[in-house]
């Protein structure tokens, strides 16, 4: 209960923990937001990082000017390809492998059906998947997993990589600094988070109640 009090606190006041970040290590912040979006990204088992929330409290305070913008969509672009890349690697390495016997809950039905999926849906799926938590990190490894071809992966991971972070840091750089926005920072923060986790939760509802064998 303490850890999950500690990340909704993270979430809830990005704005005063960055600012602290900011205050302690200055320059050293740069690269304390590279770490947070690559890890965020490129590893599997750490979906529940501050992503959009991040960049948007990023670009807010580079208004400010006590972060270079430039510096921050460049730095935190490449971190985004870097992360997904490594998920992707990982996926690709470890996936095969594990669906080499048929395991309870880890068959090879499922892999044929990633395969396909990916055959059909890939690049669509890499880069909506950047704008969805959890999903975000985990939609790049599934790729490894289903051997999509490394070409077809690295040109929609740029796409989706630069429409991410140029997307939400220049909202946070536009918007994140008008009066309302800025005393209600916690409340819009609550509801880029709220707004990203939607299409999943359409999706989840659509399957629950579509008629059986569909």
């Amino acid at each position: 209960m303490e850890l999950l009090r500690q990340f909704i606190d993270l979430f809830l006041h990005l704005d005063q923990h960055l600012s602290q970040i900011i205050s302690d290590y200055g320059t050293w912040t740069y690269v304390i937001l590279f770490l947070i979006i690559f890890v965020e990204t490129g590893v599997v088992v750490m979906p529940f990082l501050p992503g959009d929330s991040l960049l948007f409290a990023a670009g807010a305070f580079a208004a400010t000017g006590v972060l270079n913008v430039w510096v921050l969509l460049v730095l935190l672009f490449i971190a985004a390809f870097l992360g997904d890349t490594l998920n992707y690697l990982i996926g690709d390495y470890f996936g095969p492998k594990v669906f080499k016997r048929d395991y309870r809950f880890l068959k090879k039905e499922y892999l044929l059906k990633t395969q396909g999926f990916y055959e059909k849906h890939g690049g669509k799926t890499i880069i909506f998947a950047r704008f969805i938590p959890i999903i975000r990190t985990f939609a790049p490894f599934v790729a490894g997993v289903g051997t999509m071809k490394y070409s077809k992966f690295l040109s929609y991971n740029i796409i989706g990589g630069l429409l991410w972070v140029v997307g939400f840091v220049v909202a946070g750089f536009v918007f994140g600094n008008i009066p309302a926005v800025k005393s209600n920072f916690s409340l819009v923060i609550f509801g880029i988070i709220l707004i990203s986790i939607i299409p999943p939760i359409i999706e989840i509802v659509k399957q629950k109640m579509a008629p059986k064998g569909q």
